[in-house]
């Protein structure tokens, strides 16, 4: 299993919030295999989530929302509010608008769809690790339906964008990864990058999921 990689390089330290055995060990035996990531506690629901985390002072958890005692939104926030250095994930299922906005409220500092692809997870691990938000495409478009504004504007570049970084930006949209993106198009990972790169500097967003989210309110794809 290939290092997990973010700007520091460190350990992170990993608490996992789950009440479903199955997902805890599933999460626990994908995160384990990282060299450089510590599954340092389990917890089966939101109120021995928030004492494990005062007690082992994980660098990131991983938060399930739907759980007894305390939820995962209510969860997320007393940890944001005594422990504001630790980092968040909330799983969430892309089918319930007010999971979706709960957790946007939470402060939590990624939100990745529940039974996504272990990619798309250590995307979210990564961007929180390194201080970046991370929205899941499918959650992007849940929000952008909930505060839609009239009539956006485009960004004056966009309509530079090419018919192959449209193919990509439909594809990032839709949530896939640039390795997914490079196989659906017969490229290589490396071009898939580039062309995200000019996507990005075209729509000037200054990462991938506002890239989506201004491509989802403008209608671009």
């Amino acid at each position: 299993m290939e290092q997990l990689t973010t700007n520091q390089q460190q350990q992170v330290r990993i608490l996992i919030v789950d009440d479903d055995p199955m997902m805890q060990l599933g999460l626990e035996q994908v995160l384990g295999d990282y060299p450089n990531i510590e599954i340092v506690g389990l917890a089966d629901n939101g109120k021995l989530g928030v004492a494990a985390a005062i007690e082992k002072k994980p660098n990131l958890v991983v938060m399930d929302i739907a759980m007894p005692e305390l939820d995962g939104i209510a969860a997320t926030q007393q940890i944001k509010e005594k422990l504001p250095d630790t980092r968040v994930v909330v799983l969430t299922s892309h089918d319930s608008q007010q999971e979706v906005m709960g957790a946007l409220s939470s402060g939590a500092d990624a939100y990745c769809v529940k039974g996504a692809n272990v990619e798309r997870l250590m995307s979210a691990i990564t961007a929180a690790m390194d201080g970046a938000t991370y929205l899941d495409p499918q959650v992007g478009r849940m929000v952008i339906q909930h505060l839609q504004p009239a009539s956006p504007a485009l960004p004056e570049n966009s309509a530079n964008l090419s018919s192959r970084e449209l193919d990509v930006l439909k594809l990032l949209v839709e949530g896939k990864t640039n390795t997914e993106i490079a196989k659906d198009l017969f490229l290589s990972p490396n071009t898939i990058k580039t062309h995200v790169k000019g996507i990005m500097n075209k729509l000037a967003v200054d990462d991938r999921v506002k890239a989506a989210v201004v491509a989802l309110r403008t209608g671009l794809v």
